[in-house]
């Protein structure tokens, strides 16, 4: 039996913290042996990512949070990283062109993230917000995510990956925000190029298995409507401004 302590990861089914069960499942997949790994559910419907276990955690009250012996990490592209740095693997360049996978990494977090997720809460989660109120931040957002998607469309021209022809963390923190783009009603159809690294993702054993944290496998793809809804009330909890303001 080995001595070394679980890695504990605190998550929830959504797109920050599918980041880092992709992740993990892709440094098993590339032969890493990492330690036994303890997932622990946030339900963020029951607001337990208020509570002080997981706050002690993640002082941001956001999923994913890792818990590495002494070393608590909040923040998935931090723990992307982290987890990188750490297990060695072609997730991560060690040459110079890891600047390039960081970039691209930093790129998501500040931008396609964001710019995704608010699409996402106008489009499907403020439903008792007038129409009038929504259209300024839906036709603001939407304009954004296809200027983003404009970007990483021309950045996967000639290349399998974000970066080259290795899959590494940049495409997993990129990813789970585009494959849900029916979800958010952000349109990719118009970049080929998207479409294909999508698909292509996908396909991927490693990720097929990391998506399936925390939802049943037969939903991975294709949510039933009462998980739709189910996400949509947690949705506009934790959209609504007077959530925000008591937390």
């Amino acid at each position: 039996m080995s001595n070394t302590p679980p890695l504990e990861l605190w998550t929830w089914a959504t797109p920050n913290g599918w980041k880092v069960s992709i992740m993990l499942e892709e440094l098993i997949e590339a032969g890493i042996k990492l330690p036994d790994i303890d997932v622990r559910h946030v339900d963020i419907g029951n607001r337990e990512q208020f509570s002080k276990a997981f706050t002690a955690i993640s002082p941001n009250q956001k999923i994913p949070g890792l818990v590495d012996g002494d070393q608590t990490l909040m923040e998935s592209c931090a723990i992307l990283l982290y987890l990188a740095e750490k297990y060695p693997s072609p997730l991560l360049p060690q040459d110079a062109s890891r600047w390039q996978v960081i970039q691209w990494l930093f790129w998501q977090a500040a931008g396609m993230g964001p710019t995704f997720g608010n699409k996402l809460s106008y489009t499907r989660y403020l439903a008792d917000l007038p129409e009038e109120q929504k259209k300024h931040p839906l036709e603001r957002f939407n304009n954004e995510a296809q200027r983003l998607l404009r970007v990483l469309n021309k950045q996967l021209e000639g290349k399998d990956y974000i970066c080259g022809d290795n899959f590494t963390i940049a495409d997993i923190a990129c990813y789970p925000w585009v494959r849900g783009w029916k979800w958010s009603k952000i349109d990719i159809t118009g970049h080929a190029n998207v479409v294909a690294w999508v698909d292509r993702v996908r396909a991927r054993p490693a990720v097929a298995r990391g998506l399936e944290y925390g939802i049943p496998k037969e939903e991975v793809d294709h949510w039933k409507e009462d998980t739709k809804q189910r996400y949509a009330n947690l949705g506009a909890t934790i959209a609504s401004n007077t959530s925000i303001a008591s937390d």
